[in-house]
């Protein structure tokens, strides 16, 4: 018969499983996108304008990251 040990001699669980939240690093690239205003309020008719500009601000933002860019 499996035995089921009482709560008290169970060792504690960690209060996150994989360390800190993540969620900032999402929010701050939604931020980043936001500062175009073009993209923001979307004056774009057709997707594939709207496609291009959002490519065109991820280029910005990862060579601002990179160091690139001022």
């Amino acid at each position: 018969m499996p035995h089921v040990p009482r709560k008290a001699n169970e060792p504690p669980k960690p209060k996150y499983r994989r360390g800190k939240a993540r969620r900032w690093k999402v929010e701050r690239t939604h931020s980043w996108l936001n500062r175009a205003r073009r993209l923001l309020i979307r004056w774009e008719k057709k997707a594939a304008n709207y496609l291009g500009f959002l490519h065109l601000q991820f280029t910005f933002v990862t060579l601002r990251i990179a160091g690139v860019l001022g």
